[in-house]
């Protein structure tokens, strides 16, 4: 469903003549079909769409880290173009989770889970990425659990 999204994408980008959208959008169809042709190596099938929004929210991550590098460097025009390459992927990502519901969610999962201590956080993440993949960021999510497990 995403990829067809994409392509669709593609086109009407094309046809708007949206150059800045276009060229994310190649470079998001290029990154899927690597992603595939990695899991097909390892004698897997394609990509599904939730394993599709991790690799959104892995491209996201490295075009923050080049904003901050830009941003840091004085280059704000690359900070400005990673920033609506970064609006471009983001519209495929469903809507983020406050940190309230991220909370809450920890606390539901923990209980699914039955999580005494920290040899039960992969348990907890695990029942997270199941059920919220592209709605968390799973980085802020585990020092949550962390913190949730030890304290």
């Amino acid at each position: 469903m995403l990829r067809d999204d994409i392509n669709n994408a593609v086109k009407e980008a094309m046809k708007a003549k949206d150059e800045r959208k276009l060229s994310t959008l190649r470079m998001v169809n290029s990154t899927i079909k690597n992603a595939d042709i990695d899991a097909r190596g390892q004698g897997k099938p394609p990509l599904s769409d939730a394993d599709l929004l991790g690799v959104f929210q892995k491209m996201i991550k490295q075009r923050q880290e080049s904003v901050e590098l830009y941003d840091k460097g004085g280059r704000a025009e690359l900070a400005a173009q990673e920033r609506e390459e970064i609006a471009v992927i983001s519209a495929y990502l469903p809507k983020q989770m406050s940190e309230e519901e991220v909370k809450a969610a920890i606390t539901a999962a923990i209980a699914e889970t039955g999580a005494a201590g920290m040899k039960d956080m992969g348990k907890v993440i695990g029942v997270l990425r199941a059920k919220f993949a592209g709605q968390m960021d799973f980085g802020k999510a585990s020092g949550m659990v962390k913190a949730a497990l030890t304290g």
